[in-house]
């Protein structure tokens, strides 16, 4: 069975799951989809139910309105007994309300059987605000476990906002010792990592220099003081298999066809633009009509021997396809697959060595080919692979 573990939040990622990654052991699902999604995946599938508590890092945004302005969170939340009691303490917390609401939601979670349970925790923010109200969720959720015999495991999500909290360890230490202490207050089994601003793939300077140095030094941190073997991270793009590959985490979360950031439970997220993989460049690409030019540029630049030429020419013959997004997500979950697949064949000690390698020829191939025209700061084609290559050494 594989280590990677779908993050299903539609019908959609249900099935391309079910279809490309069926050797995965657990499935992410939310709670408020958890049941129409558990009945679309394999029986066999274990779950990892997440309580979606990040929803509360904004209420008041998520609160539906008018009859077509429905937020599936908010009203999904709302039902709860203690919803609006607990609100109001959000700011100040008191541990009677916090604990009657924390049991209403893990009560809820229980209910289909899961594996595993995400601790109800709010994102983590800068300064010291959120502190006082997650070690108090962190302590019910260790009572609720005490009292309910829950015999899964409890993960605990630590959901970073924004890229300053990471680059420098001044601003990681506090961070640190906070996630410890709610660990052991929630008597969690495990701890799940992803920095919600980040998208490892969109070609920025400051990846390479700040933004994935600062992801891998706070996972390094977290395993020296959280005493744990169940450790995971994403979605992202790419950064998720490097730290596998390193030995960082056991598992990555993974996005299916898309979705490979994270988005916080209950926010508006575009539809997205259909993309499709280049599999030699370890990379994705919208479909547009420059699309086609740049492949014919490509090719005219590879010799007829060279695999990369094949591939692109069995991509241009299949644009017009690849413009429905149901089609392109299938492209890019076949290619996600085969590709992790390919690393996972290698022994663990020798993983990142062979991401490297691998992330390398992507590299050295984009190096010899045109930049896109719409990629913006991803435009030249070894963009992305450039700094998860060298996250590797």
């Amino acid at each position: 069975m594989a280590d990677h573990i779908p993050n299903v939040t539609g019908d959609e990622a249900a099935g391309l799951a079910s279809r490309y990654f069926g050797d995965s052991i657990h499935a992410r699902v939310p709670l408020n989809r958890a049941p129409k999604l558990s009945a679309a995946l394999p029986k066999s599938r274990k779950l990892w139910v997440d309580s979606c508590f990040d929803g509360f890092d904004d209420v008041e945004s998520r609160r539906s309105k008018l009859v077509g302005d429905k937020n599936n969170w908010f009203d999904f939340m709302s039902e709860f007994q203690t919803f609006d009691s607990f609100c109001l303490c959000l700011g100040s917390p008191v541990q009677a309300t916090v604990n009657a609401m924390v049991n209403e939601l893990l009560d809820q979670c229980a209910l289909h059987k899961p594996s595993w349970i995400s601790v109800p925790q709010l994102p983590i923010v800068d300064g010291a605000d959120r502190n006082k109200i997650n070690r108090a969720l962190a302590k019910a959720t260790g009572n609720w476990k005490s009292s309910n015999g829950f015999s899964g495991r409890l993960i605990l999500p630590l959901i970073f906002m924004h890229q300053k909290q990471l680059t420098k360890k001044t601003e990681r230490n506090p961070k640190v010792q906070q996630a410890e202490k709610c660990y052991h207050d929630a008597h969690a089994d495990g701890f799940w990592v992803v920095d919600q601003s980040l998208v490892d793939d969109s070609g920025s300077a400051t990846l390479r220099q700040k933004r994935f140095p600062g992801i891998l030094s706070l996972h390094e941190e977290l395993n020296d003081r959280i005493p744990s073997k169940l450790k995971l991270g994403g979605p992202y793009w790419g950064l998720n298999i490097v730290l596998w590959a390193k030995g960082l985490i056991e598992s990555p979360l993974i996005g299916v066809g898309s979705g490979y950031n994270y988005f916080v439970s209950g926010g508006k997220v575009r539809p997205p633009s259909a993309r499709i993989a280049i599999p030699a460049l370890r990379r994705r690409v919208k479909v547009t009509p420059e699309l086609s030019k740049w492949l014919d540029n490509a090719m005219s630049r590879l010799s007829a021997s060279h695999p990369a030429r094949s591939e692109f020419a069995d991509i241009k013959k299949n644009l017009t396809l690849f413009q429905d997004t149901t089609r392109a997500k299938e492209q890019v979950a076949s290619f996600y697959k085969n590709w992790y697949d390919g690393i996972a064949s290698v022994p663990s000690t020798g993983r990142s060595m062979a991401l490297f390698q691998d992330l390398s020829a992507a590299y050295a191939l984009g190096k010899s080919l045109p930049p896109f025209a719409d990629e913006g700061t991803a435009r030249r084609p070894e963009s992305v692979a450039e700094p998860l290559m060298l996250s590797c050494l």
